[in-house]
């Protein structure tokens, strides 16, 4: 079953190659995951990351797009004002610690346009407070961005997560103890 919602990026500020490598491929097998479209990825360039999500997303299938954007005020400004790809602006959602709690505020975002969800780095940008619609947090204390972005996309698409199999790629079989991963070519819905 195809989601009929708009498109959904997640837009990663400030990623540092060395520090943030683990964390930042983390955020954006996340969001593939929980049913997001692109993962945008900001700061130091770092194409391990980007081959890293487009390699399980060549195993695994789905539609999900990884890359790197020089300029990310740029792209979040166009994408909340301007252009979010369709000639229309975007939605923009910050998630920070220092936002509106999320269960109050989710509802009133609007669902028939597409969606950037921003997670940052080491140091957001002030800027990102006003580019954005809406700044909400999933909780108010110090958490990982990853448990952040998880929660927000659970909410966000409640089915995302369980699409736990995508077409054109393999498929993992739940099982209680041990692994079962069935090949892509073997792989028919019943």
């Amino acid at each position: 079953m195809e989601r009929v919602l708009p498109s959904l990026h997640v837009l990663r500020l400030g990623h540092r190659r060395e520090r943030d490598k683990r964390i930042t491929s983390h955020l954006g097998l996340t969001a593939r995951a929980f049913g997001a479209d692109n993962f945008v990825l900001s700061g130091e360039q770092d194409q391990n990351v980007l081959e890293t999500l487009d390699s399980v997303t060549e195993r695994f299938g789905g539609n999900f797009h990884a890359r790197y954007e020089e300029k990310p005020m740029s792209w979040l400004k166009r994408f909340a004002q301007k252009d979010a790809g369709d000639g229309e602006p975007g939605v923009a959602i910050h998630l920070t610690m220092y936002g509106l709690p999320w269960k109050e505020t989710i509802a009133s975002i609007p669902r028939d346009r597409p969606i950037a969800v921003v997670v940052g780095g080491a140091k957001v940008p002030g800027e990102v407070f006003g580019i954005c619609q809406y700044n909400i947090a999933i909780g108010n204390q110090p958490h990982s961005e990853v448990a952040a972005l998880a929660v927000f996309l659970q909410s966000w698409l409640p089915d995302g997560a369980e699409a736990s199999n995508f077409q054109g790629g393999m498929s993992v079989v739940p099982m209680e103890s041990g692994k079962k991963i069935i090949p892509s070519d073997d792989f028919s819905e019943e």
